[in-house]
């Protein structure tokens, strides 16, 4: 789980020193701009970074760390998980304001060893994150006990133990991406149970702890860990819950369900109720609207042939009843992903 650091020129890093940043002040940010950075979340999330910018910047401008992050990593995304100089601006700025992973990525970036961009009195990105964090997990503060979590990875001696002790207090304390991550822990782990049922009725506990507390990844996990261990009515019924809480997978699966229900590969699809190609056509066509990619592009070319002519029609025309909807459609992209 350690990560290589990066490498990065020299030049990009003097960048960071020579830049005067200007930090804003952090505070509640108005209605324009909260509008800006609820659309520069949605594009970031359904892959479009490069349009996320301007939005992000506004939000940012305006104080918001968050945004600050996000825009670290919209443009490390856009050079395929490196680094570049905007990337480093904008996580120095995150991290002057007390971003944990935004100190974590310019560690990673080798942005102190290479380029003296080192946190006041330390030249040691990972263990300044640590003392600044450790006393609000200490405090109670979810968000800095599932931080933990990656830290411990990064310090000069990774502590695994430690890192899932925070990471299951954070759990236990309501933090839904740290549910999350134990459910996909349990579920990858093939060698600390017995055989795969055991495996997957452990991840079944935490994925369904972090759905019901609402977080839409830990749905559409627990719907397919769900119709492995054989149990479709109840998987059908979160994968349905998933596509209302705006995954795009969950959503998907909605349209595909009620294309082709009876497809042996469809195992999920079992207890779908009362198939509607022309619905399904039509969820295929908004989600091609909203996300546009290449996924929503093949999933057309591939159902197109299920659905008659006539259906095609239909779905064109109960399109705009899947468009748009609250909340919006989302990969639900990691925080600190790869």
């Amino acid at each position: 789980m350690l990560l290589v650091k990066r490498s990065i020129t020299l030049a990009m890093l003097a960048g960071l020193t020579l830049t005067a940043l200007m930090l804003p002040s952090v505070w509640a940010l108005d209605d324009e701009a909260q509008a800006a950075k609820e659309e520069g979340m949605r594009l970031y999330g359904i892959r479009k970074a490069d349009l996320a910018f301007s939005y992000l910047e506004q939000a940012a401008e305006a104080g918001d760390v968050e945004a600050m992050y996000y825009l670290g990593e919209a443009n490390r995304r856009l050079v395929m998980g490196g680094m570049n100089q905007a990337a480093l601006d904008w996580y120095y700025q995150a991290a002057q304001n007390g971003d944990p992973h935004a100190m974590l990525r310019l560690f990673d970036g080798g942005a102190c060893e290479l380029g003296d961009v080192c946190p006041e009195d330390s030249d040691d990105w990972p263990q300044a994150v640590l003392e600044l964090t450790l006393p609000k997990a200490e405090a109670g503060d979810p968000e800095a006990m599932a931080a933990l979590y990656d830290i411990y990875y990064y310090v000069k001696e990774p502590d695994e133990d430690e890192a899932m002790k925070w990471l299951r207090r954070a759990a236990e304390a309501g933090h839904v991406e740290s549910m999350h991550l134990l459910g996909e822990i349990a579920r990858n782990d093939e060698e600390g149970y017995a055989n795969d049922t055991e495996r997957l009725e452990a991840a079944e506990v935490w994925f369904r702890k972090a759905a019901e507390a609402g977080y839409a990844p830990s749905m559409n996990n627990l719907a397919s860990v769900l119709n492995h261990l054989d149990q479709p009515e109840e998987s059908w019924e979160w994968i349905t819950k998933a596509s209302e809480a705006g995954h795009i997978n969950g959503r998907r699966w909605l349209a595909a369900c009620n294309i082709e229900p009876d497809w042996e590969e469809l195992t999920l699809c079992n207890s779908a109720t009362d198939p509607e190609p022309a619905k399904g056509w039509a969820i295929l066509l908004a989600i091609h609207e909203e996300a546009p990619g290449t996924s929503s592009e093949r999933s057309l070319r591939v159902y197109r042939d299920s659905v008659t002519q006539e259906q095609r029609e239909e779905g064109g025309r109960m399109m705009e009843e899947w468009l748009n909807r609250e909340p919006p459609l989302s990969y639900f992209p990691e925080k600190f992903g790869p």
